[in-house]
């Protein structure tokens, strides 16, 4: 088949299979444009023979992006359109015959079809929406926003109840990521169910199989939380010292969770775990992983479960900087290096010593479906594995050949000396083989007998650049479809090979030998002895359909069946004891008396093992009474960790015992204020004790446990807080040179606990801290100074900054005003900035005085009062400072100055008030000493009138009279 292509545009392109149809997408991508600008839709009824081009059957103008199969029924199709052109989707029922078209009102950037019912289908949004469709996408429902990428899953239960239960992560209003299951059909908010309670980690949701997994971070520390057949969340156990950073769930095959986990002090590594069936208590299996990064950063963890063989596991381990290919039959209880092939691919001896020299193997697998990784087995030939790799002391991408095991990796032989791409055909009768190259090929390479030997074809008359083989189902037939372009600017070509005319009949019951699966000579493998049948290298026949294993018989148990269990590791001399973080004891810390539990005897069997007699009773662990104990190692904690807590909320205290029976002592808690409560057995308190503060301060808890054996008490010490609110540094608006002032941060409300003060003076870098609101100081330049202080409570940080002028002299008067202003005197700092900027505007238009002599500071509190401020200035020249005198003549000046003013027509009047002494000019002291108030009021020297306050840009209109005619208007804003 040709697809037509210029130099401008590159292709992409989908395949599908079904019985003998194929269907290619072709895709034109124009890089001068950056979009797709034609696809093609071609189908082909004869494997590959003849193809039909269908894009009249789709729309002629329709472009497609995305080509799906119902995993259920390959006969259902659907193709989806171009989002950027339109949102549409089309379907077919006849493996992509005939198809019909249905308009989307959402743009579709994945879907996931049902494992088992075929029409349910859930798709997400580029928006983070998730819909559902029971009618294979004729009709969908919005079941949740906020949804996280790749975070939704069906429900996947071994006993298949709740098929239609969807799992999501989703997004809450507030930021946060909640766990959530919806029926498929109903997501409201009625019936969601949140199974993990209060918010996990983004992106951290896994459902896979019978397990669920969450993470959820505290005190900057992941924690993992695993639940298993959708019962309570249990926290995942790691041994003690193991502090991980990273996570991933290899596989839950068989009711076992194998994991790839990061340490502390790993960077490019992972240590491997495996779990006991429920999931929560991990054993180490293998140390220091190699790990790297994909193209799209996803993390790849060089490790390959091997097809076919349960149990089987290849792993790259990077020892004292060298990485090194070890293997394990048995899941991860044992592991080995390879041995190196005997001879080399001309015969010649290879003198390749273990430990010291082996075989090392590349493990990353493609992700394009089309071309073959490093590494490839196939369940329908378990005994076969084709790597890339190297003989040496260690893994090196130098150097690389082909190797091939026909025995389940004990024994490698070299097929190639450069890297090729292999296929598994005819069940793994055929392998065939082509190089990996960048430059064009036109032949391949075919192995009947397990690549102990091969065969070289051409499969096309012109060397071809070759971009992917299809295989699909070429497993069970003997056809393949190598697809490429002769030149960078050709069309596409497909070239479809068929080997069928190589067999002349099917194979038949004596064509066929046993093969024992071993381990180097050892048979029973994770507890069984299976043997399997093989095709007779000389017989060459068409195998078909597979026919599986032929007997599998069950091993008298021995040690080697058994792994170290949760808590104890493996001496040298074989034995499983107790580390020593871990006391043995520990298991009936929560047993109650009369019930009985399972007492480790430090082994437990490799799971999916099935030995049978043997050393198992004697390994298995032990049902047993649980003892009577006097309570000890109590502990109180809170729910969250913390020891800090917000008054008026509650709080949830947590009784742990190390030894002994909580159900059955008699509980008494003293919160510390005053309060006090007893329970009776543990019923009361399974989900904490709660309590609420209603104080702030540092709280001393108390808790007795005690029973007919004994007691015991722990203390916590709880910090209760207020959130701050609000800081207000007081202070004065002018202070007289080198005089003490104070300043005090008060704050709303007064009393939120422990508190840290800062101080900053001007433009000082050093500040000064304190544990008290109010400190004195005093400053020797004289001008405007500027103080902030910062206010630390918890995480909150409030923070004020003041101005004060700072002189040797000046003379200052009261200001009063009359009683109706303070019907809108809001007492707040905004409000009395704006009446000072006011009253100071009105008294420098009236006297012609420099705005910067004169400072009006409108006080806090009622009734509204205000403090002028007379300043000293010096001439234009700088150096003839003013007098006492001067400043006096000035104070003489503004009270001679009659000053009316009206807002908004309702009058109001301001009275200036004498203090006494005005200048104080003893040595000691120089300025303004308000000793005393006198209460004598200027009469029709000076009227102040001033109407209702609104700080939203209202105009205020100001006249002056008596000695003064001017008249002005004054426009306030916020």
């Amino acid at each position: 088949v040709n697809k037509p292509g210029n130099a401008s545009v590159l292709t992409n392109h989908d395949f599908f299979f079904c019985l003998q149809v194929i269907l290619i997408l072709t895709k034109l991508y124009d890089y001068n444009l950056g979009s797709i600008t034609e696809s093609s839709l071609w189908r082909s009824t004869d494997y590959g023979t003849t193809y039909e081009k269908l894009n009249d059957k789709v729309g002629l103008k329709t472009i497609l992006s995305y080509l799906y199969v119902c995993p259920t029924n390959k006969r259902k199709i659907m193709l989806l359109t171009d989002p950027e052109v339109e949102s549409s989707l089309l379907i077919s029922s006849d493996e992509g015959a005939t198809y019909q078209k249905y308009r989307l009102n959402f743009y579709i950037h994945s879907l996931l079809f049902h494992p088992k019912q075929e029409d349910w289908i859930l798709a997400y949004s580029q928006d983070q929406k998730l819909f559902s469709s029971v009618e294979f996408g004729r009709r969908w429902l919005l079941l949740h926003e906020g949804v996280a990428p790749n975070r939704f899953y069906w429900s996947m239960m071994g006993s298949g109840r709740e098929p239609d239960l969807v799992h999501l992560e989703a997004k809450t209003v507030d930021g946060h990521a909640q766990y959530i299951t919806c029926k498929m059909q109903n997501c409201s908010e009625a019936t969601r169910s949140k199974p993990f309670p209060g918010y996990i980690d983004h992106n951290s949701l896994i459902v896979q199989d019978d397990y669920v997994f969450v993470q959820l971070t505290s005190g900057g520390r992941p924690h993992y939380y695993v639940s298993y057949r959708r019962n309570a969340f249990a926290q995942m156990k790691l041994p003690k010292y193991s502090l991980p950073k990273d996570m991933h769930v290899i596989s839950t095959d068989e009711n076992q969770v194998f994991a790839a986990v990061q340490e502390w002090n790993q960077n490019d590594t992972y240590n491997l775990y495996i779990s006991d069936t429920r999931g929560v208590y991990f054993t180490l299996a293998l140390e220091n992983v190699k790990s790297s990064q994909g193209l799209e950063g996803n993390v790849m963890i060089d490790l390959y479960e091997v097809a076919g063989i349960k149990g089987m596991f290849l792993a790259n381990k990077k020892i004292d900087n060298q990485v090194k290919t070890f293997i394990t039959y048995n899941k991860g209880r044992d592991w080995s290096l390879l041995q190196a092939p005997d001879t080399d691919l001309r015969g010649n001896p290879v003198h390749c010593l273990l430990p010291y020299c082996s075989l090392h193997l590349h493990l990353k697998v493609s992700e394009n479906p089309y071309t073959s990784g490093n590494i490839a087995s196939r369940d329908t030939a378990p005994s076969i594995i084709v790597a890339s790799g190297n003989i040496g002391t260690e893994l090196s991408d130098d150097d690389i050949s082909m190797f091939v095991s026909s025995d389940a990796g004990n024994t490698w032989r070299q097929i190639f000396e450069e890297e090729h791409s292999v296929l598994y055909l005819d069940q793994g009768g055929v392998l065939v083989a082509m190089k990996h190259t960048s430059l064009p090929i036109r032949h391949l390479w075919l192995s009947f007998d397990e690549g102990r030997s091969w065969s070289k074809y051409s499969f096309t008359s012109l060397p071809l650049f070759v971009d992917g083989v299809l295989g699909e189902p070429g497993e069970e037939t003997l056809i393949m479809t190598v697809f490429g372009h002769f030149s960078h600017r050709s069309e596409w070509q497909l070239v479809k090979v068929d080997y069928k005319s190589i067999f002349d009949r099917r194979c038949a019951e004596e064509d066929y030998r046993p093969w024992q699966l071993h381990s180097q000579g050892e048979a029973c493998i994770m507890g069984a002895k299976r043997i399997y049948r093989k095709r007779k290298s000389e017989k060459k026949c068409m195998q078909g359909k597979y026919a599986g294993a032929m007997t599998s018989e069950p091993c008298v148990c021995t040690e080697a069946d058994f792994d170290c269990d949760y808590g104890y590791e493996r001496h040298s001399n074989g034995q499983c004891l107790p580390a020593f973080w871990y006391n043995p004891s520990s298991l009936s810390k929560d047993c109650s008396l009369g019930q009985s539990y399972l007492n480790s005897t430090g082994y437990r069997k490799v799971v999916s093992n099935n030995c049978t007699d043997g050393v198992r009773e004697r390994y298995t662990a032990k049902p047993q009474q649980c003892p009577g104990k006097a309570p000890q190692g109590l502990r109180i904690i809170t729910s969250d960790g913390k020891l800090t807590a917000e008054q008026g909320h509650n709080v949830t205290f947590l009784l742990q015992l190390e030894e002994g029976d909580l159900q059955r002592s008699l509980i008494q808690v003293d919160f510390g204020d005053g309060i006090a409560v007893s329970y009776a057995n543990l019923s009361s308190t399974e989900d904490g004790i709660k309590h609420v503060y209603q104080n702030v301060g540092i709280f001393r808890v108390t808790a007795l446990v005690e029973n007919s054996l004994g007691s015991d008490n722990a203390v916590l010490y709880l910090h209760v807080t207020c959130p701050l609110e609000h800081v207000h540094l007081s202070l004065p608006f002018v202070t007289t040179k080198n005089k003490e002032v104070n300043a005090t941060a008060v704050l709303w409300p007064s009393q939120v606990g422990t508190l840290t003060f800062v101080w900053w003076f001007g433009n000082n870098t050093e500040p000064l801290i304190t544990l008290e609101g109010s400190i004195t100081f005093t400053f020797s330049v004289e001008g405007m100074n500027t103080i902030t202080v910062q206010v630390s409570a918890g995480n909150t940080i409030l923070q004020d900054t003041k101005t004060i002028a700072v002189y040797e002299q000046f003379q200052s008067l009261r200001l009063s005003f009359s009683p109706n202003l303070d019907d809108y005197n809001p007492d707040i700092p905004e409000w009395r900035r704006d009446i000072s900027r006011v009253v100071k505007k009105a008294l420098v238009e009236a006297t012609g005085i420099a705005s910067k002599h004169i400072l009006v500071a409108v006080l806090p509190g009622l009734p509204t009062s205000a403090e002028l401020f007379i300043l000293p200035y010096q001439d234009t020249t700088g150096e003839n400072k003013r007098t006492a005198g001067d400043l006096e003549q000035v104070l003489c000046l503004l009270l001679g100055v009659c000053v009316y003013a009206f807002v908004l027509g309702v009058p109001l009047t301001f009275s200036p008030s004498l203090a006494a002494p005005l200048v104080d000019l003893t040595p000691s002291h120089s300025g303004s000493a308000m000793l005393m108030l006198l209460s004598v009021v200027f009469v029709g020297l000076a009227v102040f009138v001033i109407y209702k306050f609104k700080r939203e840009g209202n105009n205020f209109r100001l006249f002056l009279s008596s000695s003064c005619s001017l008249q002005f208007n004054l426009f306030c804003w916020g």
